[in-house]
């Protein structure tokens, strides 16, 4: 783990007239580590992940990038900066093919612009490396189709493919495997070991499906009414008394002490 984080909160806020959605939150990511970040619906994990890439401004508090500040960038100036997200719904081009969609991605990182129109038979190596990376997502049979004829699941996997065509050095996914069938979503968790087992970039997650947390994480975060509770080892984070309460539903009293004398002498942690 470096010294300076590859991108760090603090104290960062957004209101919302009189609700505060997001409250003070401070918390630094490394490279080489994932995060999942778990809270109650309406808990404000994913207004969290619009505030650190730039897709809302900042009530108080500040966003940094490798140690510099970024809080007054756009979204898109910090995905220059290495910032990558895979949002909740889809963001595709769903008239385009599926490798005009991932190619864009990849001319866009070789500094080519985004320009649909140009002529790509000149431009093997890129058209090779989106290949590379609908392989990844076992896309490739569906390169030429059209967006808007892929299923939930397939769209899913095809933003995953863009995301890693851009190459950045932050991947922020939220909720990854939603809407996805059982069959697709071991596609979408085995590219995201790849990327975590590489150990170079800094990794994000939002998740509700806790198998889904516990083969992923090094680090869980827990955000309950817009605060940070807990944020630690995901097996003391998962049971420690504020998430039991918070995020699992388990009332912190002693009725629940008593059943769980009853059950073989347990008791929650």
């Amino acid at each position: 783990m470096g010294s300076v984080p590859s991108l760090s909160t603090c104290e960062l806020s957004i209101r919302f007239g009189g609700h505060v959605a997001v409250n003070q939150v401070t918390a630094d990511f490394y490279p080489g580590t994932l995060t999942v970040i778990v809270g109650p619906n309406g808990a404000g994990k994913t207004t969290y992940f619009n505030l650190m890439s730039g897709q809302l401004p900042a009530t108080s508090g500040s966003v940094h990038l490798f140690g510099k500040d970024v809080t007054s960038l756009g979204a898109a100036a910090r995905t220059r900066k290495g910032i990558g997200r895979a949002f909740q719904l889809t963001n595709l081009f769903p008239h385009l093919s599926v490798m005009e969609n991932v190619r864009l991605a990849v001319q866009s990182k070789a500094g080519l612009g985004l320009n649909i129109f140009s002529l790509w038979s000149s431009h093997a190596e890129l058209l090779d490396r989106a290949g590379h990376y609908l392989e990844k997502v076992a896309l490739i049979d569906r390169k030429m189709d059209k967006v808007a004829s892929l299923s939930h699941g397939d769209k899913r996997k095809l933003e995953v493919a863009i995301l890693l065509a851009l190459e950045p050095d932050i991947l922020m996914f939220d909720e990854p495997t939603a809407g996805m069938s059982v069959d697709e979503v071991p596609v979408v968790l085995d590219l995201i070991h790849q990327v975590k087992a590489e150990g170079k970039k800094t990794i994000l997650l939002v998740e509700h499906k806790m198998d889904v947390v516990r083969s992923l994480a090094d680090r869980i975060i827990v955000l309950h009414n817009g605060t940070l509770v807990a944020d630690g080892d995901p097996v003391e984070v998962m049971a420690s008394a504020i998430v039991q309460e918070a995020y699992l539903g388990v009332p912190q009293d002693t009725t629940a002490d008593k059943n769980a004398e009853k059950n073989a002498g347990a008791r929650y942690a």
